[in-house]
């Protein structure tokens, strides 16, 4: 179906051929290097014009990450996305910082990365180049990758100082909200490889979640390295419809901040049932963090695990017969997610 979300893991789409790690012998002259584990980087598909379909975490003997591989009747062959790839980062905020971190905890080599430094105050790791502006345009030999991650405003004036990267052949990672992959193409000149991400703030404890999109001029390698650049704060889905954006936004771009509001009024209610503010603070802060963490551990549905914890009769039945009237949460919970949707829709025309 055109524009469907297709996962980044699961055994959906299982008609496409896997890339998925097998060990054979020794690794070909310039393809990389063969695991000698059992565990590795997969990726369920790399197909031109396809976006990789899984890049799992996962640890091999020894401890150290295993790669992705490639089997097509050969033997296996590893090829790290990071390894030997140059960045170039622009803008180094709250945002740009974690994901710098994020990489060179990864293993991105910090003679491979620079950093546009366009404040004085603006510091960076040890070992990391900072550069001017006017000297970033200018990199010799160029990047391959140029992750922007300025603010949404300055993002069009930012970008055309950048136009003969482009041209040269860098592919543009751009993490700014409201900018459209034809906008930051327009910016850069025209003719420009841009992948457009949605991350969300918890990218900056390498928790976050990000959605990429990306136009017909990137090629295979860049997708897997934008990804493998994201992945570092987080985790990672692809869309191929442009127009999924506004909703990703409204969901999982804003989400956090429904969490949070979820929190504040989970705590106003516990005062407000006679608990002192310190106490219902710290309760409604941890079952949240709580809940979110067992979500995350176990393989159950939401659902399932609300049924789980839900006794015919009791405490919480009374609670979720509350919030889950007619036109209680659920109602209310569409409402925002449309008007968060036409917002974005609004900032990106």
């Amino acid at each position: 179906m055109a524009g469907a979300f297709r996962p980044v893991d699961g055994n959906r789409h299982s008609h496409v051929p896997p890339y998925r790690l097998a060990l054979g012998p020794g690794p070909e002259p310039g393809r990389g290097r063969r695991t000698g584990g059992h565990r590795a980087w997969r990726v369920r598909a790399l197909l031109p014009g396809v976006p990789v379909r899984h890049l799992g975490r996962q640890v091999g003997p020894g401890g150290h990450r295993r790669r992705f591989a490639r089997n097509r009747g050969r033997s296996v062959i590893m090829a790290d996305p990071l390894k030997g790839l140059s960045v170039l980062l622009v803008g180094c905020g709250k945002m740009g910082g974690a994901m710098l971190l994020g990489w060179l905890g990864q293993g991105l080599a910090r003679e491979n990365v620079v950093v546009v430094d366009p404040g004085a105050g603006t510091s960076v790791p040890e070992g990391v180049r900072s550069v001017t502006p006017e000297e970033a345009a200018h990199l010799t030999p160029r990047p391959d990758l140029c992750v922007v991650a300025v603010k949404p405003q300055t993002i069009k004036t930012v970008l055309p100082a950048y136009a003969a990267l482009a041209a040269q052949g860098t592919t543009f990672l751009s993490v700014a909200a409201g900018t459209t992959l034809a906008g930051l193409d327009q910016a850069l000149g025209g003719n420009a490889a841009v992948v457009r991400a949605m991350p969300n703030t918890p990218a900056a404890i390498g928790r976050g979640m990000s959605v990429l999109v990306a136009n017909d001029r990137v090629s295979d390698v860049a997708r897997a390295a934008a990804e493998a650049l994201m992945r570092a704060v987080g985790t990672v889905a692809w869309v191929e419809d442009e127009a999924l954006i506004d909703a990703v936004t409204a969901v999982s771009g804003s989400g956090p901040a429904y969490v949070f509001l979820l929190v504040e009024t989970l705590a106003e209610a516990g005062r407000a049932a006679g608990l002192p503010g310190d106490l219902a603070d710290l309760l409604a802060r941890q079952t949240v963090t709580g809940a979110g963490a067992l979500l995350d551990a176990m393989p159950d549905d939401p659902a399932t695990l609300r049924r789980n914890v839900t006794s015919p009769g009791g405490t919480t039945a009374a609670a979720l017969d509350v919030l889950m009237a007619e036109d209680a949460l659920a109602p209310l919970m569409r409402r925002a997610i449309l008007a968060a949707q036409h917002r974005s829709r609004e900032l990106a025309s």
